[in-house]
């Protein structure tokens, strides 16, 4: 704002002058009801010249016009603070676009970090989850692993068992079941878990119950009788050891053949030779016929001891039914062995001993041996009660349950 001139202030102009003050002509002429009096044309003129000089010695304009600069240099100084703040402003607005542009990038190249990291960390969260179901599932699986081999641990154990009971019930056989048993408790054994100990405990008493029965070597037996039966068409019949008739002494058939070539040997004299007549005289002559008398003699009568009865006369073709009905006994002894059915083992036997000792020589070795084999054999108990192994199985089957609820 403009501010007034010192000039203008000071200026005789500006101030009354003592005889502007006290001329006639600045007082007003006083008012009355007449027409004013008509003016000069010089007066006209030094009224006018006074009047702004009048309007300057008024103090409100002096203000205004003070209030006036004032609001213009107010103006003006605002003005010039709008435009730096304006200027100041648009070079901030400027910065801030470039710090928002930077901004802008940095918080883009962040989201890219923090997408990419949110990337790794989903793909590590996956391998952490995929890792979790992998040791769930080998977990899982070692558990599966652990109970599927204590069942397959039961199932052998059990099998085992069962393969005894069968032994004992079926073919008696003590050994093969003492056998089977022995493997369970050594699988079971193997498998170094606590709680098997209660099933070797069952296993030890069935094992120690089969041990405390007879022995019976039925395999021993069987090939027994299998000899026995391979020997029967060795051996001879009865009704073969015995002489035949017409046959002669074995010393006089002896004498007879060693004389014969002798007579062969020398030719025969003529009865008008002396020869002839010493001969007839000769003491070995008469020996020779005495001889030769008395073996037609013993030809004729027979006489045989016997200490038993009479053996049975066979045809011929009857031989051969003998010895293979014999075998047919000898095969259902050994059936019955095997099914130990005492009663049907012994009767078998002793059957097949009669007819032996009846039908067959009893002085052939042979035979002999025939009826010593089978009477060991009929002195033979076979008729043992076997026990049972129910406690081991209903054991085995108790676990299984206790396995199961688990």
């Amino acid at each position: 704002m403009n501010k007034a001139s010192p000039a203008s202030k000071g200026s005789p102009e500006s101030k009354g002058s003592p005889e502007s003050k006290g001329s006639p002509e600045s007082k007003p002429a006083p008012t009355s009801k007449s027409p004013p009096p008509s003016k000069s044309p010089a007066a006209s003129q030094a009224a006018a010249a006074s009047k702004p000089s009048a309007a300057w010695r008024n103090p409100w304009l002096v203000v205004v016009l003070l209030a006036l600069g004032l609001a213009a240099w107010q103006w003006i100084e605002t003005r010039q603070k709008l435009t730096d703040t304006q200027q100041e402003l648009a070079r901030r607005l400027a910065d801030n676009d470039s710090v928002g542009a930077e901004v802008r990038g940095l918080a883009r190249q962040s989201q890219e970090q923090v997408a990419g990291v949110l990337g790794r960390l989903g793909a590590l969260e996956a391998k952490i989850a995929e890792s979790q179901s992998q040791q769930a599932a080998l977990e899982q699986l070692y558990q599966n692993l652990a109970s599927n081999r204590d069942e397959w641990v039961l199932a052998e154990v059990e099998q085992g068992v069962t393969l005894a009971a069968q032994q004992l019930q079926l073919a008696g056989n003590v050994q093969g079941a003492m056998l089977a048993l022995q493997a369970a408790d050594a699988r079971l054994a193997g498998s170094d878990r606590p709680q098997f100990i209660s099933l070797r405990k069952v296993l030890a008493g069935d094992l120690d119950r089969l041990r405390a029965l007879p022995q019976i070597d039925t395999a021993g037996m069987s090939l027994r009788l299998e000899s026995v039966i391979n020997a029967i068409d060795t051996l001879p019949l009865a009704v073969e050891g015995r002489p035949q008739a017409g046959e002669a002494a074995p010393a006089v058939a002896a004498d007879a053949s060693a004389e014969a070539p002798a007579a062969a040997s020398s030719p025969s004299p003529s009865i008008a030779s002396v020869e002839f007549w010493q001969r007839l005289v000769s003491i070995e002559l008469w020996q020779r016929l005495a001889g030769e008398f008395w073996s037609e003699v013993k030809s004729l009568v027979r006489i045989q001891r016997f200490d038993r009865d009479e053996p049975a006369l066979l045809a011929p073709g009857q031989a051969f039914f003998l010895r293979e009905n014999l075998k047919l006994r000898l095969l259902n002894a050994r059936l019955a062995l095997l099914a130990r059915d005492q009663w049907t083992f012994l009767n078998e036997v002793q059957h097949a001993q009669a007819w032996i000792d009846r039908y067959f020589d009893a002085d052939a070795a042979a035979q002999q041996t025939a009826q010593l084999a089978l009477k060991q054999l009929a002195a033979t108990e076979i008729n043992i009660e076997m026990p049972t192994l129910n406690e081991s199985l209903s054991a085995i089957k108790t676990f299984k349950l206790g396995q199961e609820r688990k």
